[in-house]
């Protein structure tokens, strides 16, 4: 068993091979040096850390060694060659496999504009995270550009660390992507009150290097200096050895249920893949999130010794900015129409419901983990396609946990 990426996906799967019995050879090959480790802490606690960060490794090389699971760092793979089910790496190496995990996951998507610029970066790795951290300083000045999750962690941090921060985002608002407006107005609040400035609804024209800084010139016209401009407007899917070995690929490396791809002996997992979701339908999506890579990570490893289990699982996200916690579980946007739950100490759920009536997601933020437990039930009840009575779902005083039971 061969698997390519060695993030949060492929290192849950090598583990979950072994925890499944499996007993021939795993190997997992990174680009990195560093062994797998978490990515969500990159935004939030390395950045604000008192002490020098440490990556959050998934398992140590010591479990490694117990497992008998070979951790090939530093490493690239650079083609597949399917007719010989092997692997050529960039050394010219070759590793042969039965079957084949792609969990290349996701890159951030380039701005054209900022190409070549000194000042401008993107975050993806923990090194990324350290030398946007070393520039995160009491008195620089920030520019985020993107206001989605990764963009606002990150404004969040930078102020925290004492920085100015300006948000640059097209849209016309924050988090126009999976979150309801009611909620991204709650997090635009929070920011405005720590001083940061969110400039929404505007392109950018132009950057420009200029003596130690760079000049970021907006489309309404009006111009900004700073000091680093982090780039965070989404990511895009690793697919370029799939579709170099014939793959199918559309937004993602195309699976079925059981996530394997256009070839049985090659599955793929986690950001880079693109799945069906029978809860609604059968829609195919693709999926940036910490824990859909953890679940794909151990559901490929179960399809690659045969199991045939379809992905069921709901999508779920979260974010943690300053001190509040937001959480979404499903996919809002297939909602005709949505209901609010108060929980006390400004922390509400809002519910959304298909046209038939079926709850389809759960968006809900507050301080801390205030929402966790509704969310989960609510998570529980998407799975089961149920057609909670709205007004029961508004009530506060009526648990959640009762309608999960009726």
């Amino acid at each position: 068993m061969v698997i390519i990426g060695a993030g949060e996906c492929g290192a849950r799967a090598a583990l979950a091979l072994r925890e499944n019995g499996y007993q021939g050879t795993v190997t997992l090959i990174g680009t990195e040096q560093h062994l797998p480790y978490e990515r969500p802490p990159l935004s939030k606690e390395a950045m604000v850390s008192d002490e020098h960060p440490l990556p959050r490794t998934i398992a140590g090389s010591e479990q490694f060694t117990e497992k008998q699971i070979d951790f090939i760092g530093s490493s690239t793979v650079v083609a597949i060659d399917r007719p010989a089910k092997g692997l050529i790496l960039e050394d010219s190496s070759r590793v042969s496999y039965d079957r084949l995990l792609i969990a290349t996951g996701a890159l951030p998507r380039a701005l054209p504009l900022a190409s070549g610029s000194r000042h401008c970066v993107t975050l993806r790795s923990y090194d990324d995270a350290l030398a946007i951290r070393a520039r995160f300083r009491p008195g620089a000045r920030v520019v985020i550009v993107g206001g989605g999750f990764i963009g606002l962690e990150l404004a969040a941090s930078a102020r925290k660390r004492g920085a100015s921060v300006t948000v640059i985002e097209a849209q016309p608002r924050i988090m126009m992507r999976g979150v309801p407006e009611e909620i991204a107005e709650v997090i635009a609040e929070r920011h405005r009150q720590e001083g940061v400035v969110l400039q929404c609804g505007t392109g950018i024209s132009s950057i420009e290097d200029t003596s130690g800084h760079v000049t970021i010139a907006l489309a309404n016209g009006e111009a900004i200096e700073a000091d680093l401009a982090v780039i965070g407007i989404g990511a895009v899917p690793v697919t370029a050895l799939a579709e170099a070995a014939g793959l199918d690929t559309a937004n993602g490396i195309v699976v079925n249920a059981w996530l394997q791809t256009s070839d049985p002996d090659i599955f793929a997992a986690g950001d880079c893949c693109a799945f069906p979701l029978a809860i609604y339908g059968g829609r195919r999506v693709r999926l940036e999130a910490w824990r859909n890579a953890q679940e794909q990570g151990a559901l490929a490893a179960r399809n690659m010794l045969g199991a045939q289990e379809p992905h069921e699982a709901v999508p779920w996200f979260w974010s943690d900015q300053y001190e509040l916690g937001l959480q979404v579980a499903g996919l809002a946007d297939e909602a005709a129409h949505t209901i609010r739950r108060d929980l006390g100490n400004r922390a509400f759920i809002l519910f959304h419901l298909a046209a038939d009536g079926r709850l389809v997601a759960a968006s809900g933020i507050g301080p801390g983990n205030a929402v966790a437990k509704d969310i989960r039930l609510a998570e529980m009840l998407i799975a089961r396609s149920a057609r909670p009575d709205p007004i029961q779902l508004a009530a506060s005083d009526v648990k959640l946990k009762s309608l999960l039971a009726a």
